[in-house]
């Protein structure tokens, strides 16, 4: 039978060893679940390919969503198991696709080739960040929401408003189905929404600090997404500050060929390390939402998400961040 350990005393992170060729079938979902509540999970040990990963994870989330980020590799179409960046550099922390209004519950990452050097996934702790936010800090976020803007395409606005061409009655009637909001500016239009600076996590319902500040600000030197509710560009002492507490509780997963890191991803900020040899790093990427969740804080009624065969169009730019 596998063996769970308690978590390590230096971080969140719960251990899964197999015990001699153990396949994934032995684990206990209610096992893993109750582990997430507070902790990262690693499973190590298991007799794992693409297709036992990809049952595994539809154990906790039959509903996945794809990442429109370019430099993937699509390693099962079907079931939108694609692999991570394929680029070299450092990522900062951030929650996956936290950029738009359909990020996921559940991040589910299977090694398939470890790299030489580095490489390592980073994770961080939201609750615990919070916790650790300069009182100054926190009370610039409390009560605040952050807004994401991006460009509208045609592409997007025949998905969502049924036309590429809509005049501004349309653009101020979106239907319930979507999550956006439209906003002309000369012949462009862009497309907007809120999301709480502070949420609640999903499987424990603590207060956390998650969200695409960190990337945004570090990785692609963006200082507009996200910005205050009102419209007003995020100080760099309170990015400062936030990336300051994160750091001596962002830790590391050193990967093994079979490994699976399970994320919670309404707690869990992840990143990665640069990496030597970013050939030999192969790592497969399952992003879902968890059964029996029909909404979550935040989301709205009755979401497209949470059902089978979500796809919006990619952006014609697509963002080169997860």
């Amino acid at each position: 039978m596998p063996e769970f350990s308690t978590p390590y005393p230096d971080r969140p992170l719960s251990l899964v060893q197999a015990a001699d060729g153990e396949s994934l079938d032995t684990i206990n979902a209610p096992d893993i679940l109750e582990r997430l509540r507070t902790t990262a999970v690693l499973v190590r040990g298991f007799a794992t390919d693409l297709t036992s990963f990809n049952a595994f994870a539809k154990r906790f989330c039959a509903v996945s969503v794809f990442n429109e980020s370019p430099n993937r590799l699509v390693l099962d179409g079907d079931n939108n198991i694609q692999s991570v960046n394929l680029g070299s550099e450092p990522f900062p922390l951030h929650p996956e696709l936290s950029r738009e209004p359909w990020k996921p519950d559940m991040c589910f990452f299977h090694c398939i080739d470890a790299p030489q050097s580095g490489g390592e996934t980073t994770y961080c702790d939201g609750v615990e960040l919070l916790k650790r936010l300069p009182q100054n800090i926190l009370s610039a976020l409390e009560n605040r929401a952050l807004l994401y803007i991006q460009p509208a395409g045609p592409d997007i606005l025949n998905y969502w408003l049924g036309t590429a061409q809509p005049d501004d009655v349309a653009l101020a009637n979106p239907p319930a189905h979507c999550p956006y909001r439209f906003r002309r500016f000369d012949n462009a239009v862009v497309r907007y929404f809120w999301h709480s600076a502070i949420h609640r996590t999903l499987l424990s319902n603590e207060a956390a600090f998650g969200n695409f500040l960190l990337f945004a600000r570090y990785y692609l030197h963006n200082d507009r997404i996200p910005l205050f509710d009102d419209g007003n560009r995020i100080p760099d002492w309170i990015v400062e500050a936030v990336a300051a507490a994160a750091r001596p509780i962002t830790f590391t997963v050193d990967w093994q060929p079979g490994d699976i890191l399970i994320l919670d991803n309404s707690r869990f900020m992840h990143g990665r390390n640069a990496i030597t040899e970013p050939q030999d790093r192969l790592i497969a990427s399952y992003f879902g939402y968890l059964n029996g969740v029909e909404q979550v804080a935040g989301e709205i009624p009755n979401p497209p998400w949470r059902k089978p065969h979500f796809r919006p169009p990619v952006p014609r730019q697509p963002p080169s961040a997860s």
